[in-house]
């Protein structure tokens, strides 16, 4: 197995993981949870797509916008779980010797500001959308 970078993986979590690109990188192209990342990424752009053509209104966009939401989040926990992760501890999984030093640190503070602030917008949002939807059934009776 080929030495893996704690540094590289924590910031192909945070710019790449919602599609699963720290889990190529660690796991190669074989890995199943890989795969497994792009798919709701890409629908929650769809949410996002379908918002921006057919306005606030789109149902389907309400549903699909907090997946992409959850996705991003996601990828900060990864990032920070991967930048935190002992430099013993990364050694005997990974094969790497050399520690994941400031660059991992930079990382984890980066993808903890943005998984915050996506994680609280998310929540922001879906609460939004469920009270509007709500008081729209209310509206109907």
């Amino acid at each position: 197995m080929r030495a893996k970078s704690k540094a590289l993986a924590t910031w192909l979590a945070l710019l790449g993981g919602s599609v699963g690109a720290h889990r190529f990188y660690l796991h190669g192209r074989r890995d199943v949870w890989a795969w497994l990342h792009p798919w709701p990424t890409l629908a929650g752009l769809v949410g996002v797509l379908r918002m921006r053509a057919l306005g606030q209104d789109d149902h389907l966009a309400w549903l699909l916008i907090p997946i992409l939401g959850l996705m991003l989040s996601q990828a900060m926990l990864a990032a920070i779980v991967i930048g935190l992760t002992p430099d013993e501890r990364w050694k005997a999984r990974f094969a790497s010797d050399q520690p994941g030093g400031w660059p991992a640190v930079i990382g984890v503070v980066a993808a903890l500001m943005v998984g915050g602030a996506v994680l609280m917008g998310t929540l922001a949002f879906s609460g939004q959308k469920y009270f509007e939807w709500q008081a729209e059934q209310a509206d109907q009776h």
